[in-house]
């Protein structure tokens, strides 16, 4: 059983994956936020393969917000490590806005280009 709130995001999470794809030379850097934590993954779509990823599981003690933050740094810090520049961003259906926007800054600023 679904609720009209779940159906919507995975709505908006189709329609936004119409367009967004990931490739070698782009592969789409794509977030999951549950109500504890917030998940990344960089994703290849062509190979169907995650080349790196990073999650806010250990950092409990801290506010939501900085865990998004210290999530973005650490995908950055994993990606150029494994020279990957530029990404294409998925924010999964969620607004563009807290937590998702928290980490998607850290993320610009360790580097990575989107």
């Amino acid at each position: 059983m679904t609720t009209k709130k779940v159906e919507r995001r995975r709505n908006i999470r189709y329609r936004i994956r119409k367009s967004v794809n990931g490739t070698a030379e782009r592969p789409r850097m794509s977030v999951f936020r549950s109500n504890k934590q917030i998940y990344v993954q960089i994703i290849n779509d062509l190979t169907g393969k995650t080349l790196v990823c990073a999650s806010s599981l250990g950092m409990e003690t801290m506010p939501k917000k900085e865990q998004a933050a210290k999530v973005g740094e650490a995908i950055a810090a994993k990606a150029i490590a494994a020279g990957i520049e530029k990404v294409v961003f998925d924010r999964g259906g969620y607004l563009y806005h807290g937590r998702v926007q928290e980490l998607a800054d850290a993320a610009r600023k360790g580097g990575l280009k989107f």
